[in-house]
């Protein structure tokens, strides 16, 4: 090692040690009484000495041993062993202390004397992942054009208190193979299903020419949509059709906000009903048949939802566009009746049955669970309703059942029900699809025979597996389902008067007395219920409220905002029963102008949104990205641990959203 570098590393301690020597010189020759502590200090500072050699010879030893394997490093670069480009750097500060000629030509910087980081060259760079023993970085920097993947190892040394740690970095040119990698991912393969929804709507009815005149209109649209975004089209049955295409075409079809749902609606029959489609869109699968199945789910979906919209369904989750437009009556009275056959058989095979609705049953849920008990009883099983006494909206119904014969001990609660639950036992779920959304979320868990019978527009974390399933979007109520089950299952003297009442009060709860979401079938279910003894004048006693009730209810109302010209906005900072809630979001309704009603409040660790409309607008698809869902008519949310005013926020930005697409 040369001169000036052994000076480097020997430390200017001679100066001190000199000092030392002299004052215990000095101590020893002018003051005689001090000669034996003066004789200890020159002791102590030979041993001092001594040590100071010893550690100085093993620091020379250390630091020589580092700065030889940087050496080595360097020179196997220099040699050309590795032509990347490479970087030494300093671990705690970035510092470059020395670039092979390749990194120098990639990071432009010429002038070796001025200080550089590596931080200059590559602004994203991070080192911790290296002094955190990895040796490869976990994301891949870019300069310029070109994309680089960073390797690297710690220059090693002996003494961990010594030095500054260096790292040396090499960077691989990964460009042409991300490029590769891009293309193959933008021509990944996409499975769609297009589907005509209402095809028999539109046909019924219809000669033969007129039907190929609409299935060539409807088939041009299609053709002329797939042309522009590219792709192969097959029509695989009248109303069905196969589309292949790549990612990046979906990107556009996207963005485009699938213009086809749109265009296809310009095509009409002599009656003037528009042709509406579906699309599902299936991606992401190891195969082409698993993006078969992705996009077959995906139309399952939209038309659950009421039809008229693309899904998209990827590995993991559903994407929901369009279904703007409320959905227009397609049930058939065969469905019904099939329905009915097959829940009577699964009723006669099943040990003990359990019937629950959504949390805070209301009267709706608890009518249809009531019309389930008497479907039960025809078939010669006794049915269980699951209910919470401490919160619900239907505790008027529940004493009036209560006080039918029939009714005894037929309402336990949930943990009850798991108690007494055995392998054969059934659960039918009325008036909701959602799991977090059940009175018992571990009976539903515990039980492997499930039925749902719902109305509601489904989400995408609906109750699967179900061994039966009538969802019925179209529909105004659980209870006209249920109604359409009981008039092909059993006969009127089988109903009790006070379950037509029960049903008849959910048909009325959910339709707003027959004003909103109600067709040709629901009127036809309040007859029939009619017809065997559901007075109209008793259901509405159902729906009195006392005084302190009407006035709370005023009180919100007078707590709304108008937003948009036609949506009220009614948010409280104090907590209210959902009755109240629902029953202010219905009467903002009756206000001049407004077509649309939001009304929050809070309710524990939770923001309650109930939401109302008679318009175009639909407020499920508004509470959807904040984790609610109902139908376009009449939709909630329950948000946790936000406030009232970040949940107002959150509303007004899907507001905002929800007209801009």
């Amino acid at each position: 090692m040369n001169k000036k570098l052994s000076r480097l590393l020997k430390p200017g301690m001679a100066l001190y040690f000199i000092i030392l020597v002299l004052f215990a010189a000095a101590a020893w020759f002018w003051q005689w009484d001090l000669k034996l502590l003066a004789g200890i200090e020159l002791g102590v500072t030979v041993v001092v000495y001594a040590y100071f050699k010893i550690s100085t010879a093993s620091r020379r030893r250390s630091i020589s041993s580092y700065i030889q394997a940087a050496t080595d490093t360097l020179e196997t670069a220099a040699r050309g062993d590795m032509p990347f480009p490479i970087a030494l750097v300093k671990l705690n500060d970035g510092e470059i202390v020395w670039n092979n000629d390749s990194f120098a030509e990639m990071s432009g910087i010429k002038d070796t004397l001025l200080a550089r980081r590596i931080t200059d060259v590559f602004p994203t760079i991070n080192a911790d992942w290296l002094i955190a023993g990895k040796q490869e970085a976990p994301q891949d920097v870019r300069l310029g054009a070109r994309r680089y993947r960073v390797m690297g190892n710690v220059v090693q040394q002996s003494d961990k208190r010594s030095g500054t740690l260096l790292g040396t970095l090499y960077f691989v040119d990964m460009t042409d193979l991300l490029h590769v990698k891009d293309e193959y991912l933008r021509s990944r393969p996409i499975v769609s299903i297009i589907l005509i929804d209402n095809y028999d709507d539109i046909t019924n009815n219809l000669p033969d020419s007129a039907i190929s005149g609409i299935d060539a209109s409807i088939y041009n649209c299609v053709r002329s949509w797939a042309d522009a975004v590219g792709g192969l089209l097959r029509k695989i049955e009248r109303n069905r059709y196969l589309f292949l295409m790549e990612a990046k075409d979906l990107a556009k079809v996207v963005e485009e906000k699938f213009a086809l749902l749109d265009s296809v609606r310009s095509v009409t029959n002599p009656a003037g009903i528009a042709a509406t489609i579906s699309m599902g869109i299936g991606k992401d699968g190891e195969s082409f048949a698993e993006d078969y199945d992705f996009a077959a789910l995906s139309i399952e979906m939209a038309l659950s939802r009421g039809g008229d919209q693309a899904v998209i369904k990827d590995r993991y989750n559903f994407t929901f566009y369009g279904g703007h437009n409320k959905q227009t009556e397609r049930r058939t009275k065969v469905k019904s009746r099939v329905m009915a056959s097959s829940l009577g058989e699964l009723v006669s095979q099943s040990g003990q049955i359990y019937i629950m609705g959504h949390k805070n049953a209301d009267l709706d849920a608890m009518g249809a669970a009531s019309g389930v008990v008497c479907f039960c009883r025809k078939k010669g099983k006794q049915a269980k309703i699951i209910y919470n006494p401490e919160v619900n909206a239907a505790g008027n119904l529940v004493e009036l059942l209560k006080q039918e014969p029939a009714y005894e001990n037929l309402f336990i609660s949930g943990q009850d029900a798991l108690v007494e639950a055995d392998p054969k036992s059934l659960l039918i779920v009325v008036d909701t699809n959602r799991p977090n959304q059940v009175e018992s979320l571990e009976l539903l868990e515990s039980i492997q025979r499930v039925c749902v019978i719902d109305h509601h527009r489904r989400a995408a974390d609906y109750i699967e597996q179900v061994v039966l399933n009538f969802h019925e979007p179209s529909a105004s109520s659980a209870s006209e389902l249920v109604t359409e089950l009981l008039q092909y299952s059993t006969e009127t003297r089988d109903i009790l008067p006070v379950e037509a009442k029960a049903l008849l009060s959910g048909i009325v709860l959910d339709t707003k007395n027959f004003a909103v979401r109600t067709g040709a079938r629901t009127f036809e279910a309040a007859a029939y219920l009619r017809s065997i003894g559901a007075d109209p004048v008793e259901v509405k006693k159902l729906f009195k409220n006392d005084i302190a009730s009407t006035l709370a209810r005023y009180k919100i109302i007078q707590a709304a905002k108008q937003y948009r010209k036609d949506i009220a906005v009614a948010p409280i900072d104090y907590a209210v029963s959902r009755t109240i809630a629902a029953q202010a979001a219905d009467e903002l309704l009756n206000i001049s102008g407004i077509e649309t009603s939001f009304v929050l409040y809070p309710q524990g660790d939770q923001v309650i949104v109930s939401a109302r409309s008679i318009g175009d607008a639909n407020v499920q698809m508004i509470l959807e990205p904040l984790g609610g869902g109902g139908n376009a008519a009449t939709a909630g949310a329950q948000i946790k641990d936000k406030s009232v005013r970040e949940v107002l926020d959150d509303l007004v930005n899907s507001i905002d959203r929800y007209y801009s697409e």
